[in-house]
């Protein structure tokens, strides 16, 4: 299952990283991506998650226990059922650099 929010992409993998370090929470709140242009970001409550974890590449991991609403201040929300889910960041190609799009 493929989700996408703006500049975020959410997919549901099987198993998490083993290899992975832990995300700690922001105001009650896991951050996947903050948005650089606006000041908004794409969040799921903490209550909602098991773990968030970044492995070794960057990646981001999120097993949900339960229901979530994946929430940005400028999209409607988006409903994600508990699994094991892979959220990538939309990247942009310039002739200088390859970046993550502003949101």
């Amino acid at each position: 299952m493929l989700y996408r929010q703006g500049d975020v992409l959410i997919e549901s993998v099987v198993d998490m990283p083993s290899d992975a370090t832990t995300v700690k929470p922001v105001d009650g709140r896991i951050i996947l991506a903050h948005g650089k242009a606006t000041g908004h970001h794409h969040s799921i409550s903490a209550t909602d998650v098991d773990l968030a974890a970044i492995d070794a590449d960057g990646n981001m991991f999120l097993r949900l226990c339960r229901d979530s609403a994946l929430i940005h201040q400028e999209h409607a929300p988006i409903n994600l059922k508990p699994g094991n889910y892979r959220v990538t960041r939309q990247r942009e190609y310039s002739p200088e650099v390859i970046r993550n799009v502003a949101d």
